[in-house]
Order: structure tokens, then sequence, then C-alpha cells
């Protein structure tokens, strides 16, 4: 996802407004970026916090800032700045935080953002972006350069099926027809597990559905999700994040108010590290139950 967002935003670079700024981070990725962008390609070092306050103070002149870094740092290290210099002024900076969950593996804690979004969305104005494909990357960009306000992107690495061709990026989409339970899924776990449902019998599929915008509230969910979920009367939410904050609670908040909650309700999360080990993006998911064989066993 990092190279698509490198080749698209060498678009952008052409604008006049447009300015990019890294924390000493994306060799071998963002270099046409800088090449298209020239003199508003700023690498500012590592110093993730005077990063975020000099975005929000070129977007205050005019500028549309895209701050870069892997996700725990642009998020983390610089929250004070994101609050108090870019969302209480509802600034167009957009935050891009590479390798969101456990991607990192096992660089560790420190290393992971499982609690991003969750963080984030906590202020206002602000909206995050969790593409599940590399072909959502695009679009995505389209829609936070579009809605000109503080904004998340969170990248990971597409995991969709070999050949496999998803449906034309929207916040929700449905990605496979199916009885039983209804399945969202958040980000670029999609691909894993849709890779292990398309191997299912069709007549066992789940109604699955791919998130990949939050805030969420009842007016911004499509009414054919509210049919198949009072079909199944069974949800099931599945993201790489903490439950505290996460799409399942926002989910759950928004069933209960639009008096559309189900009879059953399940959701799998980021449990942090339950065996006190580190090891891959894999084998962290594997513990919280959130890899493909743990989704399809809990169908």
């Amino acid at each position: 996802m990092r190279n698509m967002l490198s080749s698209t935003l060498v678009d952008y670079a052409t604008r006049p407004e447009f300015v990019f700024l890294t924390g000493d981070l994306g060799f071998m990725a963002l270099e046409p970026v800088r090449q298209a962008a020239g003199p508003r390609f700023i690498n500012a070092g590592v110093a993730e916090q005077n990063m975020v306050s000099v975005a929000a103070g070129l977007a205050r002149t005019g500028f549309k800032p895209w701050v870069y870094s892997i996700a725990p740092f642009i998020y983390a290290r610089p929250f004070e700045q994101i609050r108090n210099d870019v969302c209480h002024h509802k600034l167009p900076v957009c935050l891009v935080g590479n390798g969101g969950g456990y991607a990192y593996g096992v660089m560790g804690g420190t290393h992971h953002a499982i609690e991003d979004y969750g963080v984030l969305l906590a202020l206002p104005h602000l909206t995050a972006y969790v593409p599940a494909f590399a072909e959502d990357v695009p679009a995505a960009i389209s829609r936070i350069d579009a809605a000109n306000r503080p904004a998340y992107l969170r990248l990971g690495r597409d995991e969709s099926p070999q050949g496999y061709q998803p449906p034309t990026y929207a916040p929700w989409r449905k990605v496979i027809d199916g009885v039983g339970p209804t399945l969202v899924i958040v980000g670029p776990l999609a691909g894993g597990i849709l890779g292990a449902l398309l191997q299912m019998p069709e007549a066992k599929r789940p109604a699955t559905w791919v998130l990949a915008e939050l805030p969420i509230d009842a007016s911004t969910i499509p009414p054919s999700f509210y049919e198949d979920l009072r079909d199944s009367d069974h949800l099931i939410v599945v993201e790489e994040h903490v439950a505290q904050g996460g799409a399942g609670q926002m989910i759950a908040l928004a069933l209960l108010v639009g008096r559309a909650a189900p009879k059953r309700f399940e959701h799998r999360y980021a449990r942090g590290y339950p065996s006190g080990l580190l090891g891959s993006q894999a084998f962290h998911r594997k513990e919280s139950g959130l890899d493909p064989g743990s989704i399809v066993a809990a169908l």
C-alpha cells in the first residue's frame, strides 16, 4: 500500500498547495514523490512533534500537507500537536501511518499501532481511513483531498487473494453474499480472511462487509447492511485494534441507538500480548483470534 500511496501522490505533487513531510522514513518508496514535489518534499528528521506543528502552520497558510511516518510515530509521539495544532483548528493535514496493527512484528509494542484510530477519533473533526486493498488507496486519497479536514490514513500490506479484484471503494462494501452471521472486517485483515471464506461452500459463507472509514454512526451504515443483519441476527466484527475505541464499539453503539442491535454480537480485536511473547504479525493475530483459521472456526 505504501508504494500505491507514493505513485498516487505523484499526481498531486504537481499542485502548488501540495507539501509532503516525512519523519526520516519512507526510503525506497517515497523517492517518486520527492522528485515530483521538489522543495515541497521535506524530511523533518526524527522530530515528529515539530513535524506536525510545521504541517499545521503550512496548512494555515493555504498548503495541504501530507505527514508520513510509521503508524506509532505519527499518532502517539505528536499526539498533543495533533490535538492542539491540527484538530482544534480543523486544518487539512493528513497523517499517514504505515504499518498499522501488529505490522512491525518482533519490533514489539513500541512499533505496534493497535490503538491508533481509537485514540485519534477521540479528537474533533478527524476521519480515519483504513484501506483494505492496495486498489483502495487512490480512492481514499481522493476522498481525503476533497474533505479538506484532518485525516488519518492507516496503511498496511495488501493481503487479498491472488487475482482477486475488490469492489469499487466505499466506506462500507459488501464483498461476499452469504447466509449465517453478518461479518464486518476492518482494513487489510480482510484479504486473508476473504481468501479463506472463498474456499468455503457458497451455502456456508457469511454475508461479509469491509469497513474502511471511521467514525461510525447510525446514519453512515448502508440500508443493505441493516437488511443482512435483520436476516442473520448475529454480528461479528473483526479488527486489528484494541476493543476500546474500536470499530466494534462504534458499530455496537450505532446499532443500539438505531434500535437495530442483533440478538448475538461478537467482537474480535487485538488483545495485546496474551503470552508475553513477541513474533510476526501473523503470530500476534493468531494469539488474538484474528487469523483466517480462527475466523472460519468461529463461523
